[in-house]
């Protein structure tokens, strides 16, 4: 790396891009830590400081040499030289003044592995739960009002839910009395059965209040690697932490009529094949929306999603009952439906958001479930069937364990 004594001459002198190809460094022989980097592939040629502190080589950016005049420049640098030779760290600095939403986004940057869909969880469950923190730094987040706030998210989740689940009960019940009103007695107790089922349906919010802070303390955390200045994260509930419950919310037997009724009358045909396929299948919901007409075998009877496509990322070939083959038949037949089996314009070229084709069965069923509650039924009817643990967990694509039995009986299942 050469140095030089830096002026408005000899900087003008560099070469950008330089003749090597490579980023090279210019340091002044006057200021120690002050220099220009110039690009190899561009003719960007920028002022830079670097120091050790702290057996860590911290590297700032002061600006393009076009933009600032040297005088400045250099003034900046010695007033980061200054920070240096007091301990004071300007990046670690920047980092501790980072907001909440800045380390959201620092993160989701950083982890290219995460999925879309756990992508989108991080920014709803941070943007919706903690929002009064967005724009505060995260050193400002105290472990009180951690423990304040998983508190309130829990009771404000538990309201909405009980208010949403009233609101439900309330409209069965006038369709009730105005049925009855009419003479129509059987229709009149199977709205009433409808509200029961509305009211019974609660939600604690102790998942949503955990999950909110188990992702901010993931943010700290991530956050403290790069500012160990940090101090330790805020998030330590210890046994405040809420009692995690399996889910359990499936369509019940006894459900089961209205509901398929319900879905049998949504108006979008690929709306209702679609939570069909999720109900005949047990497949994941972001498996059966994004299902390619290349992965249905129909001849074999066989559907075959790619280990690319699974949220395993084991590939998955799952048999076709009579039921699930006639309904892809049709769909096939339907044509110009484009490379998927539940065709949407946009840009993924199939659909993404259902949950209105769910809130419009609950509205008119009075059953309100999830994807992957359909997923959970499909799993409960199979067990009912006896179907062997280790044939239903392939089937719903589970691991089968490490051993060489378990992979080899997997290989055995029947898919015809």
């Amino acid at each position: 790396m050469p140095s030089v004594k830096l002026t408005e001459k000899s900087i003008a002198k560099i070469k950008a891009p330089d003749p090597s190809g490579k980023q090279v460094l210019y340091w002044d022989a006057d200021l120690r830590g002050f220099g220009v980097r110039v690009s190899g592939a561009t003719n960007d040629k920028t002022f830079i400081v670097q120091r050790t502190i702290n057996g860590n080589t911290r590297r700032i950016t002061i600006g393009p040499t076009n933009v600032l005049a040297l005088a400045e420049a250099r003034a900046r640098a010695q007033g980061y030289i200054g920070d240096f030779v007091r301990g004071v760290d300007p990046k670690a600095q920047k980092a501790a003044g980072a907001t909440l939403r800045q380390a959201l986004d620092d993160y989701l940057k950083a982890r290219k592995d995460l999925r879309p869909l756990s992508r989108r969880v991080y920014r709803s469950t941070v943007e919706g739960h903690l929002s009064m923190w967005l724009d505060q730094p995260l050193t400002s987040i105290t472990r009180e009002a951690v423990e304040a706030r998983h508190r309130a998210i829990a009771d404000e989740v538990e309201a909405r839910c009980a208010a949403e689940g009233e609101r439900h009960a309330a409209m069965w019940s006038r369709r009730a009395e105005a049925a009855a009103a009419r003479g129509w007695m059987d229709a009149a107790a199977n709205h009433r059965a409808r509200a029961a089922s509305a009211l019974s349906r609660r939600r604690s919010g102790h998942a949503a209040a955990n999950a909110a802070m188990k992702n901010l303390r993931t943010l700290w955390n991530h956050a403290a690697d790069k500012n160990v200045d940090m101090g330790a994260t805020p998030v330590k509930l210890r046994k405040m932490w809420h009692p995690s419950q399996p889910r359990e919310r499936m369509v019940r037997s006894e459900e089961m009529p209205a509901f398929y009724r319900a879905v049998m009358e949504l108006k979008s045909a690929v709306g209702r094949d679609y939570i069909l396929l999720l109900l005949l299948t047990g497949l994941r919901r972001a498996e059966a929306a994004s299902l390619r007409w290349s992965y249905v075998d129909l001849q074999a009877r066989v559907i075959r999603i790619p280990a690319a496509n699974t949220k395993s990322g084991r590939k998955l070939d799952l048999p076709m009952t009579d039921v699930v083959h006639d309904m892809l038949v049709a769909r096939r037949a339907i044509g110009n439906t484009g490379e998927h089996v539940f065709f949407a314009a946009g840009k993924t070229g199939h659909i993404m958001e259902t949950k209105y084709l769910f809130d419009r069965v609950a509205k008119a069923s009075g059953i309100r479930i999830s994807a992957h509650d359909l997923r959970r039924t499909y799993l409960t009817v199979a067990e009912s069937c006896d179907i062997s643990p280790i044939a239903l967990r392939a089937l719903v694509n589970h691991s089968l364990g490490k051993s060489s039995a378990c992979a080899s009986r997997r290989s055995e299942l029947p898919i015809s």
